[in-house]
């Protein structure tokens, strides 16, 4: 049969090389498959045969390998390889989304939408000399209270996005806010003069919530605008 064509009812003559790897294959695609055996109208096999040859000295052994099993094995891969990527691309949506929901719930003025954004386990890594974290609460209070003030004294206020970035489960955002000065802020008496200043801010996202934060705010710029 060397160099001869192949008919279709003949068997395909292998040595024990061969075979081993073969079985490696099968062994492979049965863990992702069902046994042929248990499969109905399937598409029919291919006969891998193999004779002990006295004259070569090679050992020899048949094998049938089912076309369904490496099928189903492809298919299957495709099938988690599809899904993995879209679980991917539906977390770095969630995550990307954040910096949008938090300007959100400022502009409507909603501070229990805005609570709801931060882990109950919340951890603020920036720290301010100029606006402390009250003693005896949770990050997560602290940063609620200190929008809420912000929301209080600043009328109007409106949150923009100057630009945004998402990457795994981290995103960033530099945000600009806007309003009129109209009750005490960072212990100055009402102006009513109109502020504009930005802040950089970088989320840690972990089930759909905010659990970590690192940033700095331009206060410098707000109480230049407050006092000047």
């Amino acid at each position: 049969m060397a160099g001869g064509r192949v008919g279709a009812s003949e068997p395909i003559v292998a040595n024990d090389v061969a075979f081993e790897r073969l079985e490696q294959v099968r062994d492979g695609a049965r863990r992702a498959a069902p046994p042929c055996s248990g499969l109905k109208n399937s598409v029919s096999p291919i006969t891998l045969g193999a004779a002990a040859s006295s004259r070569r000295g090679i050992g020899g052994a048949a094998a049938t390998v089912c076309l369904m099993d490496r099928r189903n094995l492809l298919l299957s891969g495709l099938s988690a390889g599809a899904a993995l990527v879209a679980g991917e691309a539906r977390a770095e949506s969630s995550v990307a989304g954040v910096p949008g929901r938090f300007a959100a719930a400022l502009n409507a003025g909603d501070l229990q939408a805005f609570a709801a954004l931060f882990a109950d386990d919340y951890i603020n890594h920036q720290v301010s000399a100029a606006a402390p974290s009250p003693a005896g609460v949770s990050a997560k209070q602290a940063t609620v209270a200190f929008f809420g003030r912000r929301i209080e004294a600043l009328a109007g206020l409106k949150v923009s996005i100057e630009a945004s970035l998402a990457q795994g489960d981290l995103c960033a955002a530099s945000f600009v806010y806007e309003g009129v000065h109209q009750a005490v802020y960072y212990g100055v008496a009402p102006t009513g003069r109109k502020l504009r200043f930005t802040s950089c801010d970088i989320f840690k996202v972990a089930d759909g919530k905010i659990a970590e934060h690192w940033g700095m705010g331009d206060i410098a710029g707000v109480l230049a605008q407050l006092k000047g």
